[in-house]
């Protein structure tokens, strides 16, 4: 994964790094994103997001969802269910065929279980080609990226950074990225609270 605090400000418009919204809106908008799942986790992620009134989007592995997942309650309290592939491989060293191949199977997994369409898909490390756009577009998905990403992966000894590499960037509409980690589930409620504090609300992808 990139290093960088702020990655992706790319101008491609087929990849999402950022929320807008129309010129009437005056609130001031994040979304989190929760990369890597789902995780023996998740059940304390929701419970903080429910106790926090806050809604996000979840990027997950097909090969981890299984029935025994609370997946129900993510869907019933409102977040929503991406793809991050079927497994965690970099999609640029596949073939555009392969690629597809990788992105069906994952959004099959999902849908069966869960019977709800996957729009949204996040290639793993971030890492993307033509290729892995034309994939994405071939089977109907939106690619996501970020504009915030919180190192959270990195910081598993200082988990409280992860809260100042997110509030310190703020900015309207951007997507925060985060994973489904220990050190990540032990700040959360601190850093949502940073950001309210911000003077920024939550929202999902649509």
């Amino acid at each position: 994964m990139t290093t960088n605090r702020v990655v992706y400000n790319t101008e491609d418009r087929r990849i999402l790094t950022n929320i807008t919204k129309g010129n009437n809106s005056k609130r001031r908008e994040v979304v989190l994103t929760f990369d890597d799942g789902p995780s023996k986790y998740l059940e304390l992620f929701l419970d903080v997001l429910k106790e926090e009134e806050v809604r996000a989007h979840f990027f997950w592995e097909a090969r981890l969802l299984h029935h025994k997942r609370p997946w129900k309650r993510v869907l019933e309290e409102g977040h929503q269910i991406g793809t991050h592939g079927h497994r965690h491989y970099n999609l640029t060293k596949f073939t555009l065929d392969r690629q597809i191949v990788e992105l069906k199977k994952s959004i099959k997994a999902i849908e069966q279980i869960t019977s709800n369409k996957v729009h949204y898909f996040r290639p793993p490390f971030g890492q993307y080609n033509e290729d892995t756009i034309k994939a994405a577009q071939n089977l109907g998905l939106q690619t996501v990226l970020w504009e915030i990403a919180s190192l959270d992966w990195e910081l598993k000894e200082k988990p409280s950074q992860i809260i100042d590499n997110v509030v310190d960037y703020l900015q309207d509409g951007a997507i925060i990225l985060l994973h489904e980690l220990q050190q990540t589930l032990e700040v959360l409620p601190d850093l949502i609270k940073e950001i309210k504090k911000a003077g920024y609300s939550f929202r999902t992808l649509n």
